[in-house]
């Protein structure tokens, strides 16, 4: 019997490409978007079926978990993939940014895990696979803190919730990436600006450039090698329960684990300075 995968954040980027590895791996895939009616790809593949999902809304995700247990029977593995980015500084945040942030990075997986908690506990199993970031483990670019926020929340969130799902037969895993060429990631960064305000603009302007020479460059992973890990997981060929991807995450973890906090601070600022 085939598996079944659920995938949040589907409509582009690394989400739509991990519903497409899973359909040709021979996979059931369950492709949720907020606006599944603009969707035309994943259509075209059999075993994947589209259903509206906007992970901030409790009502809307208990549906459509509702609606992919109809359709497939069961969920064998849930990837929590939607994500956004609220970038600037957090002196110039609007507060509907702040809570926006909150809600799309880390309330939104609690939805989805939450109600599907009783799914797994159902059928003695199941994964959740949860889609952070390298920013959620260390502190690497300026005017990320928001950012940092939600992602270091969704990695406490997930360990925290180890020692409750473990008796349950219910496996979690984190992939740590860093941005790639295939996720759309820039292109959804909200920038809290405020004119009247010009003490940040040097810092902006380091930090805006430096992503978009990482976007122009080589410097963004092959989203493939990030499919590939989730797939890996999924399957069990990897059991690791944090994956971190790339080599700015890696070699940014290796920095921080050999120096001090207060060094590995200094250091990253003065790339800035």
């Amino acid at each position: 019997m085939s598996q079944t995968v659920f995938i949040t954040g589907t409509s582009s980027g690394l989400g739509k490409l991990t519903a497409i590895r899973f359909a040709e791996m021979g996979w059931n895939v369950a492709a949720t978007m907020r606006t599944p009616d603009k969707e035309t790809e994943l259509t075209g593949y059999d075993n994947i079926k589209i259903f509206k999902l906007d992970v901030t809304n409790v009502h809307e995700v208990q549906a459509s978990i509702d609606q992919a247990i109809a359709a497939f029977g069961k969920i064998d593995v849930v990837v929590n993939n939607a994500g956004m980015g609220t970038y600037g500084p957090l002196e110039l945040a609007q507060e509907d940014a702040i809570d926006w942030q909150f809600a799309v990075n880390t309330r939104g997986p609690i939805n989805v895990i939450r109600k599907f908690i009783p799914h797994f506990r159902a059928n003695d199993g199941g994964m959740f696979i949860n889609i952070s970031s390298f920013m959620g483990i260390t502190t690497a670019v300026p005017l990320g803190s928001l950012y940092n926020m939600s992602k270091f929340a969704l990695e406490g969130l997930t360990e925290g919730l180890y020692y409750e799902l473990k008796p349950l037969n219910i496996e979690l895993r984190l992939i740590e990436q860093g941005g790639s060429t295939g996720n759309n990631f820039k292109n959804s960064i909200t920038w809290n600006r405020d004119d009247n305000i010009q003490d940040y603009d040097n810092l902006m302007t380091k930090v805006q450039n430096l992503m978009n020479h990482a976007e122009s460059s080589s410097t963004l992973d092959d989203p493939q090698i990030i499919v590939d890990a989730i797939a890996a997981l999924a399957t069990g060929e990897s059991n690791k329960f944090r994956t971190v991807i790339g080599t700015a995450g890696n070699d940014l973890m290796a920095l921080r684990n050999s120096v001090s906090i207060e060094q590995y601070l200094e250091t990253i600022a003065n790339n800035y300075m």
